[in-house]
């Protein structure tokens, strides 16, 4: 088996990294970039206060009677 060269694998390690940033690029230009309407934006305080004032969701406390599942 040939070992790859350091110059060979750093290349392929930057090329890797240019696809993932492009493909990243691309998702978030796709999906993120512009709302549907402009009526979609809320006011900042309005989220903050939603987002604050839910409570935390509560798990069932977990019950240990031996059993495997």
């Amino acid at each position: 088996m040939k070992i790859p060269s350091r110059r060979s694998l750093a290349l392929a390690i930057v090329a890797a990294l240019v696809v993932k940033v492009a493909v990243l690029y691309g998702l978030k230009t796709a999906f993120f970039a512009n709302p549907q309407t402009k009526k979609m934006r809320m006011p900042t305080e309005q989220v903050e206060r939603h987002l604050l004032a839910a409570p935390a969701p509560t798990l069932p406390a977990k019950v240990n009677d031996g059993s495997r599942r």
